[in-house]
């Protein structure tokens, strides 16, 4: 009898430790919970002051995902200065023009610096020219002020397949210019004039941030490219420095604080979830890294949905 009653009190004792932990373990998850809610309002992925970093990299587009971030980085107290990491050939006169605009709303609450990397060229440098300080390589290639718009002429393509394209227009200007017929006169001067309006309002764009005279560096106006030195020299960018130099000017000339760490930003994406499954399910069967193949996926859709005009630069195809 007295071991079954030393049984009871030990199943009692041990019953009672059990619900101990399983209380302590739902405290500790719902503290989690409010930790992460908590995170997700102020948009910050770190509890503690930092500096924030956004990479701004393959093909600019008008990208809701990324200006969302920047405006939640501007809105988070933990966010003491940001870096802007950008390599990026351009993309979109649209999307270099809405990026430009959410990063001014970020500099009107908190420093905000462009480290450049291989390319930060056309819309890119219409982001980082929305910065207080641009910092460059000497190599980086920068510049490429203008936009252009293209269109194919399938007309003689067409007529070798026998095909003939049939519409109906509201009028002559609705829809031009058109890849199915050759283009007219008029169709071509009011696109160019587009294009140059365009051109200007870019042109005018770098000659308020940059405080130069667009005419007197040399190709500006007429869209050429630049070293990182050649930048600096004629005075489409600050300085040659990494992103350690881009920290040591931030301390020094916008006060921000010694020892703080900087934390990269992301905006909201398809990486979990079902995606991500499929995603790392296809890269652990060919032997790709999921990374790689997302960042192919991301390079490709985001061609795709280029459209308009368009600033950004490419070498030319042999």
């Amino acid at each position: 009898m007295s071991l079954d009653a030393e049984s009871v009190i030990d199943r009692r004792r041990l019953k009672r430790r059990l619900t101990f932990w399983r209380v302590a373990a739902v405290v500790l998850g719902l503290g989690f919970i409010v930790a992460l809610s908590l995170s997700e309002q102020t948009g910050s992925p770190s509890f503690l002051p930092h500096v924030a970093r956004v990479s701004i990299s393959g093909v600019i587009t008008d990208d809701a995902e990324m200006q969302d971030l920047i405006d939640r980085v501007a809105k988070s107290d933990q966010v003491k200065a940001v870096i802007l990491d950008i390599n990026s050939p351009g993309g979109t006169t649209t999307g270099g023009e809405a990026m430009y605009d959410a990063v001014r709303r970020l500099a009107e609450k908190k420093p905000v610096v462009a480290v450049c990397g291989t390319l930060a060229t056309s819309a890119a440098y219409i982001v980082a020219l929305a910065t207080d300080r641009i910092f460059v390589y000497g190599n980086t290639i920068t510049g490429s002020v203008g936009v252009i718009f293209q269109w194919a002429d399938v007309t003689e393509l067409m007529k070798t397949l026998g095909i003939k394209v049939e519409e109906v227009r509201s009028g002559q200007l609705k829809a031009v210019p058109n890849p199915f017929q050759p283009t007219d006169e008029r169709a071509r001067e009011l696109t160019e004039e587009m294009v140059q309006e365009a051109k200007v309002w870019f042109v005018d764009l770098v000659e308020k941030r940059r405080e130069i005279e667009p005419a007197s560096i040399p190709g500006l106006t007429e869209g050429r490219i630049y070293s990182g030195r050649q930048a600096v020299e004629y005075k489409l960018v600050d300085q040659i420095g990494d992103e350690k130099t881009a920290m040591k000017w931030l301390r020094k000339e916008r006060t921000v604080a010694q020892g703080l760490r900087v934390v990269e930003w992301k905006p909201k994406s398809d990486s979990e979830g079902l995606f991500g499954w499929m995603l790392h399910s296809m890269a652990t069967a060919i032997g790709i890294p999921a990374e790689q193949i997302a960042g192919i996926i991301t390079q490709v859709s985001s061609r795709l949905k280029l459209d308009g005009l368009i600033s950004v630069w490419h070498p030319a195809q042999g």
